[in-house]
């Protein structure tokens, strides 16, 4: 689909870890951000994440995108916290075995609000392995293909 977004150059970001590339639509848009939020939950698959006791600390950012009105003044108001609320109700789920679970439902939370058009999600074990940063999964999702895939 050529013409549909544009990618920027990837970049470390300021904590050093090397992020996706920032993707923008062939139009104006805001972009909330809710960058590396710190949340307990209960996931994996490894026989050592299955202890309800000892749930996996995760680092999760979403960034979702909505369309920028053509005029001056016509920026609409974007929720985070709505996200921010979401992200949070993981910690009292019960165990879930993958990430990508974990990363659907973020998605679809973003797209309950009509608006947005694009969503960014990246979900990381900052301490599953010793001799890495972190380990996880990170997607972009339009509302186009999204709405396909149903």
């Amino acid at each position: 689909m050529s013409g549909a977004y544009s990618a920027a150059a990837p970049g470390r970001g300021p904590d050093g870890i090397e992020r996706m590339p920032e993707f923008h639509l062939n139009a104006d848009h805001i972009a909330s951000v809710v960058e590396d939020m710190i949340v307990e939950v209960r996931c994996g698959l490894h026989p050592w994440e299955r202890h309800p006791e000892r749930p996996n600390r995760l680092a999760i950012t979403v960034k979702t995108y909505a369309r920028l009105g053509g005029r001056r003044g016509a920026m609409p108001v974007m929720d985070y916290d709505r996200i921010r609320e979401f992200v949070r109700s993981f910690e009292k789920r019960p165990h879930i075995d993958l990430l990508e679970t974990i990363v659907e439902d973020i998605v679809s939370e973003c797209f309950a609000d009509q608006r947005v058009e694009a969503c960014h999600v990246s979900v990381r074990k900052p301490d599953i392995f010793p001799e890495a940063r972190g380990a996880g999964i990170e997607v972009f999702r339009t509302r186009a293909a999204w709405d396909g895939a149903a």
